[in-house]
């Protein structure tokens, strides 16, 4: 999902890329770019939450975590996934309920394309909800391991990311150093 909304994200730029220079020397433009672009980056954004609470990318301020024993850190990472968790359940149950209602009433956009809102609608619950799931299943996962005693396993899991780790992907990423398996070793 992380891939269709990077993707996405640069269908739509160039989408916009390509309706601003054609009205600026074509003298012609899309109807619909700001509905249909919002929309893309609407599911695109709902399509990578899961993904960026995996690898822990949401921004986070820790001044005060950070500084704190690990025993403590663990319960204080388990308590922000709690009411993470809590948060994505309830935001998937109301686009879910935004979905029906839009359903119900047959809704459609205001632009010239009338798109039925169902669609839209739809692909951004999808994201909102893998988001709630993937949330729940770390939670279970955290749970788990609260209960092992394993408190660096969870700020492993929960903490935020250090500038080693940031560093690494991104040499990683323009292909200047090796890319390292999931125990951290050089693969």
């Amino acid at each position: 999902m992380n891939y269709v909304a990077g993707w996405n994200f640069i269908f739509c730029a160039a989408f916009i890329t390509i309706d601003v220079i054609c009205r600026n020397f074509g003298g012609f433009s899309s109807s619909a770019t700001t509905e249909i672009t919002s929309y893309m980056l609407a599911f695109g954004l709902a399509w990578g939450l899961a993904h960026a609470l995996a690898t822990r990318s949401h921004i986070r301020i820790d001044v005060l975590v950070n500084r704190l024993p690990i025993g403590i850190r663990q319960y204080l990472h388990a308590f922000a996934l709690v009411l993470l968790t809590a948060l994505s359940l309830f935001l998937a149950w109301c686009a879910w309920q935004l979905v029906g209602e839009s359903m119900l009433f047959n809704a459609k956009d205001t632009s010239a394309l009338a798109i039925p809102l169902v669609l839209p609608q739809g692909l951004w619950a999808i994201g909102v909800t893998m988001l709630a799931v993937f949330a729940v299943v770390l939670l279970l996962e955290i749970v788990c391991l609260l209960i092992a005693g394993d408190a660096a396993e969870i700020d492993k899991l929960l903490g935020p990311r250090g500038y080693q780790e940031e560093t690494q992907e991104a040499l990683e990423a323009v292909g200047l150093a090796p890319a390292r398996s999931a125990d951290g070793r050089d693969a």
